[in-house]
């Protein structure tokens, strides 16, 4: 879509649609009659056996000529586009159907080199570009989640890049649920965008294991950020703060970013909720096989050792590094089949195995981030099924994660306490008053 826009004079174009309308065998009776008194009456009558017909719809398109300023090549007229991204999309294609002259195109690439919402195009959503007939780049502007704007500007000539909080209508929102199949149900069930859902298993991922530990009767209760885009569609932001009743035991998480630094999730006290290990390298599963010491192989057909732990999952779901690392191996391996092994540190290391597929991306030696995706679901190896198998080893021998006692992130460092505080207090008043609204309703 491309809104007109000039300096000088705007016109707005209408166009009218045409319809036609027949009836056939139906006649009309007009009666007239002159009353001296009282003006002239009107009645109208339908002459009987007369019948009404479905009568086709035709669409007429016309050519309509442009305005003669619209079609001049006046160097000061300016227009806004709406440029939907598709699927494998680049910033580099977009500007291209946007017809942008190679100058500005290649000065604007060199702009968002390194730009985390480049890297971030999401098929469906808007490119906003304001351009010349020349092919002359002025702004460009990409809301691309979290309430989060990218927004380039050209200002004297060089383009200038800002990324920020969207601004508009942006409101905080609260609301709460309760579990009785699973957390994405009871998130839907409270009428909650389905990205709640999955930034609390982000949020909690390190000290909640969703596979195993969520119960029918867990709640929750959630803060988080809702915007409008200049083009009207609703972004759903950040979670603020959150609290997770799991087994009669409450977990809060508030969002806090120190000045110059990420942003992170932190407990009301500032301890930090981050983990050297997330609990499952998966989003959403469940688990088929745990860590065992005897157990019947379904293949093999004896008993023997499981020394990890099997997450059920459709071939394809992606898998993610349960910690920050070094790829050691990626290849095929027996029983494990497609197999990926990240190095930690000097003491430990993660496996998964059953692959479908690797990251395009991923090499030998390469450094990962926990929460990078590294692989896909599958049923390589000895596998009757599509899963993936996981195994934690500390010093080269598997170990159950959920026995492993990991060493805690750092809190917020002292000189940002008061902020800390200051920010976070009104976040944990909500979830106090939202808390005692959701139990009274639920008592």
């Amino acid at each position: 879509m491309i809104y007109y826009q000039s300096p000088r004079k705007r016109k707005s174009i209408l166009a009218q649609k045409l319809t036609v309308f027949a009836q056939k065998k139906v006649r009309w009776i007009t009666i007239l009659s002159s009353l001296p008194l009282f003006g002239m009456v009107t009645a109208f009558g339908i002459v009987p056996d007369s019948s009404f017909q479905e009568i086709p719809n035709k669409k007429i398109v016309r050519a309509l000529p442009l305005p003669e300023e619209f079609a001049s090549s006046d160097p000061e007229m300016t227009f806004w586009h709406q440029e939907s991204i598709r699927r494998g999309d680049t910033i580099s294609a977009i500007l291209a159907r946007l017809e942008i002259s190679q100058k500005d195109k290649n000065r604007f690439l060199d702009t968002v080199r390194g730009s985390r919402a480049m890297s971030q195009l999401k098929p469906g959503e808007i490119i906003h570009a304001e351009t010349r007939p020349n092919g002359e780049l002025l702004t460009l502007r990409y809301f691309y989640g979290n309430g989060e704007q990218f927004q380039v500007e050209k200002i004297d000539g060089t383009f200038e890049l800002n990324e920020q909080s969207a601004e508009g209508d942006t409101r905080v929102l609260v609301g709460s649920g309760v579990i009785s199949s699973s957390l994405f149900a009871a998130v839907d069930k409270a009428d909650l965008p389905s990205t709640i859902a999955s930034q609390m298993i982000d949020i909690f991922s390190s000290s909640i294991d969703f596979h195993r530990d969520v119960r029918k009767g867990d709640r929750f209760t959630v803060v988080y950020e809702s915007a409008q885009d200049e083009s009207g569609k609703t972004q759903v932001g950040r979670v603020l703060a959150v609290e997770f009743f799991n087994k009669e035991k409450s977990r809060r998480a508030v969002y806090f970013r120190p000045p110059g630094e990420e942003g992170g999730y932190y407990t009301p006290e500032g301890e930090s909720l981050s983990k050297p290990f997330l609990m499952a390298p998966l989003k959403f599963s469940r688990i088929s096989s745990g860590f065992t010491h005897a157990r019947y192989h379904p293949i093999l057909k004896r008993w023997r050792a499981h020394r990890g732990i099997d997450y059920a999952a459709p071939t394809g779901t992606p898998v993610m590094a349960t910690a920050n690392g070094t790829v050691e191996f990626k290849g095929k391996q027996s029983g494990y089949g497609n197999l990926i092994i990240l190095k930690h540190d000097a003491q430990y290391s993660s496996a998964y195995g059953h692959l479908s597929g690797f990251n395009r991306k991923l090499q030998k030696g390469m450094r990962v981030k926990q929460g990078d995706i590294i692989g896909f679901v599958g049923s390589t190896g000895m596998a009757t099924g599509p899963h993936l198998h996981y195994e934690l080893r500390v010093n080269g021998v598997q170990r159950d994660p959920s026995k492993i006692v990991m060493p805690a992130a750092q809190p917020v460092s002292k000189k940002y306490y008061s902020a800390f505080h200051r920010q976070t207090r009104e976040l944990t008043s909500r979830l106090d008053l939202l808390r005692n609204t959701s139990f009274a309703a639920l008592n």
